[in-house]
Order: structure tokens, then C-alpha cells, then sequence
């Protein structure tokens, strides 16, 4: 009797200690789960986009408290380009993951992200729940404007008719924003209306070498295998090891807030001209230093 009592007392002694430990730690939140409509609609602003810019869209939106402040340093750099751009990425000790760097280049992209962040959280927490799920409904829409005769290769775009629809820029280093209205190119089109304008191609960014060490060239979609290759490797950011996950960009030295050294550029913002220019798919003259973004 004296030996069960005792093994009752350890025992106890034993749970309280585990049981404290699991007090004190919330559990982990479920993932997500997106039902296939209302992905069709979260990636419908941006599934047109051609594949190299839709991967790093998709990547940097699973860092949506990042987007913010990432938006804010492309807007205030915007007249950098090229090789001037990359070295003020690099000099300037950014702390944001080279995921959310890869679109510094592209301010309206990040402006339209910024400007909704629940949209982008969305996003970002389907694809890392989701993957398979966001390139299929990637594809349904892709498949619906192309059918309603919207999408289709151009002088900017060639749009591949396989089993899966994929989008590459005409020139490879220079790719497009496309601007289109989602409720108009994925819906029938009204008796009388021109498809031919209902997506435009006005706006786009030289992306040279001197991009490529945050995964610009070196990436691709597998839509067959449902995998996202960014900078030569398989993103693996899932909803379960987004805390502790690190895809390999070996050219990009990641910096923390306090590593950051004082601005090294003149900070001039995007006038509203320039911002509408380049939301309305028209190429924007840049008014400041006598660039022209565009120029290539």
C-alpha cells in the first residue's frame, strides 16, 4: 500500500512541472484552410502576373510585417536602377528577408501590397499552408481569362498553351507589370467589348545580373509537381516551420535592425504622377535625377 502511495506522489510531483510548462506555452494555431473559391479570388490580382515576378510576389508575402517598410525604401529609391540599385540594396544593410529585397525594384508592387495588408497576409499565409493549392487556383484563372480570349502572347508576354499556362517575358531581363481590372479579364466578355485592351503591358523593370543574387534568373515553376524553385532551390516555407526556415541566397548577407547603417541616398519620393503611371499599366518618365525607369 505504502509503495502505491509513493508511486502516486511521484507521479504527481512529475505532472505538475509539465503541466506548468504546458500553461505557460500557447499552443501552436492551426494552418489556415482557403476553400478554392475564395483562393481563386486571392490570387486573382495577381495571377497574370508572369511567372519570375509571381514567385517573389508569393515568397515576400509570407513576410507581410515586412512589406511595409520595404515598400516605404522603394518608393524613396525609386530612381536607382540597375547595377545603382543592387549596390544600394546590398550597402545599405537592409534587414528584411531577401524574399521582400527581391521586389525592391518594383514599387508599385509593393505599394499595391502595402496598400491592402490584409489581402497580402492572406496570401502570404495560403501559400505557406497551401502551395499546391494557390498554384492550382493560379491556373484556373489563368485558364479563364485566356479562354475569354484576355490573355494571350504579345510583344511583352508569351503566354505557353501546354497542360499548364505559363507567362515569361518576350526579353527575359526586362519584365512587365501587367495592369488589368480582375473583374473584367476573368469573366465573359460583354457582346461588343475589346479583349485586346482589357490587360496592359506599359510598365516594366530591367532585371539584370546584377539581380540575381535574390533569386531573379535562377527560379521557375514546376506546375506538374506543384514546386516553386526560387534562386536554384525548392521554396520549403511551410505554415509549420515558418519560424526557423532559411532558403539559400548565398549573395545576400542578412542583416539585423540594429546592423543598419546610415542612409547613404538622396530619398525622393514617387510624385502621383509616377505612382499612377505605373498602377495604370503606363510607363511612368522618372522626375527625378533625369532617369526614365523604363529606359533599357
Amino acid at each position: 500500500m505504502k509503495g502505491r502511495a509513493l508511486l502516486l506522489i511521484l507521479a504527481i510531483l512529475l505532472a505538475v512541472p509539465m503541466f506548468a510548462q504546458g500553461q505557460g506555452q500557447a499552443p501552436a494555431p492551426p494552418p489556415p484552410s482557403f476553400p478554392p473559391e475564395q483562393l481563386d479570388q486571392l490570387v486573382s490580382r495577381i495571377a497574370l502576373y508572369p511567372d519570375s515576378l509571381l514567385e517573389q510576389v508569393l515568397a515576400a508575402a509570407t513576410f507581410p510585417d515586412q512589406i511595409p517598410d520595404a515598400a516605404g525604401w522603394a518608393d524613396q529609391h525609386h530612381y536607382l536602377t540597375g547595377q545603382a540599385l543592387a549596390d544600394a540594396i546590398q550597402g545599405d544593410q537592409l534587414p528584411w528577408d531577401p524574399s521582400v529585397q527581391a521586389l525592391l525594384p518594383f514599387p508599385s508592387v509593393l505599394e499595391m501590397m502595402n496598400s491592402d495588408m490584409n489581402w497580402t497576409t492572406d496570401l502570404g499565409n495560403a501559400f505557406l499552408a497551401q502551395q499546391q493549392d494557390v498554384m492550382d487556383a493560379v491556373q484556373r484563372e489563368r485558364r479563364k481569362a485566356r479562354d475569354f480570349g484576355y490573355l494571350r502572347s504579345n510583344a511583352q508576354i508569351v503566354v505557353g498553351g501546354g497542360p499548364y499556362i505559363t507567362i515569361d517575358p518576350v526579353n527575359p531581363a526586362y519584365v512587365v507589370v501587367p495592369y488589368y481590372d480582375p473583374g473584367i479579364v476573368f469573366f465573359a466578355p460583354r457582346p461588343g467589348f475589346f479583349v485586346g485592351g482589357g490587360i496592359r503591358f506599359g510598365f516594366g523593370v530591367t532585371i539584370g545580373a546584377f539581380f540575381r543574387p535574390w533569386g531573379w534568373g535562377l527560379g521557375r515553376f514546376d506546375w506538374g509537381r506543384h514546386v516553386v524553385v526560387i534562386n536554384g532551390a525548392p521554396w520549403g516555407r511551410t505554415w509549420y516551420n515558418r519560424g526557423t526556415y532559411v532558403h539559400p541566397y548565398p549573395g545576400v548577407r542578412r542583416y539585423a535592425p540594429a546592423q543598419r547603417v546610415a542612409e547613404r541616398h538622396a530619398l525622393e519620393q514617387r510624385s502621383e504622377r509616377e505612382r499612377s503611371a505605373a498602377r495604370e499599366g503606363r510607363r511612368p518618365v522618372e522626375e527625378h535625377h533625369g532617369g526614365d525607369r523604363d529606359h533599357r
